[in-house]
């Protein structure tokens, strides 16, 4: 990868703000990888991420938190992600490749404790000849049960590809889509509406919410509204 002059690293200074402002009005944790310097720029002070220690702590131990606290048979996993998404990232347009995201499931652990995290991950600035320099990383709790669900998504696109740690390849897949009613229900679900009000808001039946429930729990492949709107959001579907 090229040099990166360090007066470059000023225009990172606005973005870190930002990123910052943000970490603090959300449950979700947020870090920035700088993959010139093979450390973390950034980690928000939300303990989801942190293990136990402390956003400083965690920027100085860098890729050794990895190591620290994931499981020895998930690093491999991480490891052939990477890999697997630089070469894609590879092959993407230089302009495009900041609109696409990578999404998958790995453990952290804490002691005997271990917490599935879905981990997303996003490029936000390249250099001059296109690879990756920075890259957004933002954790949250899994709506899984297993580690792995690999899936690079554009941004826009309902189509998406999914890897398989089995074929070690990817494969393109046909996006889910939600109608606009499904949509509404989601969003004001995610608001605290209850079926009565979601209905009334709507001008629907209480029976006709409940349908349109079971459909995105069925297209979806959830089990309840929590579930739902946790995929929902994470995948970029509303």
């Amino acid at each position: 990868m090229s040099n990166i002059p360090d007066e470059n690293y000023n225009i990172v200074d606005l973005l870190i703000n930002t990123f910052d402002a943000f970490s603090r009005t959300t449950n979700q944790s947020i870090y920035v990888i700088d993959y010139f310097k093979k450390d973390f720029l950034y980690v928000s002070p939300n303990p989801l991420f942190l293990c136990g220690h402390t956003p400083e702590e965690v920027k100085k131990l860098g890729y050794m938190f990895y190591m620290l606290h994931v499981p020895e048979q998930e690093q491999d996993m991480l490891a052939e992600i990477n890999r697997a998404g630089f070469i894609f990232f590879d092959k993407i347009p230089k302009e495009e490749r900041c609109n696409y995201t990578i999404f998958y499931d790995f453990h952290l652990k804490k002691g005997k404790k271990q917490t599935l995290i879905n981990h997303r991950l996003t490029p936000i600035l390249l250099t001059n000849e296109g690879k990756i320099w920075l890259a957004i990383c933002v954790v949250s709790l899994s709506s899984n049960h297993t580690a792995g669900h690999i899936e690079l998504r554009k941004t826009n696109q309902t189509s998406y590809w999914e890897y398989s740690l089995e074929g070690h390849r990817w494969k393109e897949i046909e996006g889910i889509i939600l109608n606009e009613r499904e949509k509404d229900i989601l969003i004001l679900s995610a608001q605290g509406y209850k079926i009565n009000e979601i209905a009334d808001h709507l001008c629907l039946a209480t029976d006709t919410i409940k349908f349109y429930k079971r459909k995105i729990y069925d297209k979806l492949k959830v089990k309840n509204i929590t579930e739902a709107l946790s995929y929902a959001i994470t995948h970029k579907i509303l």
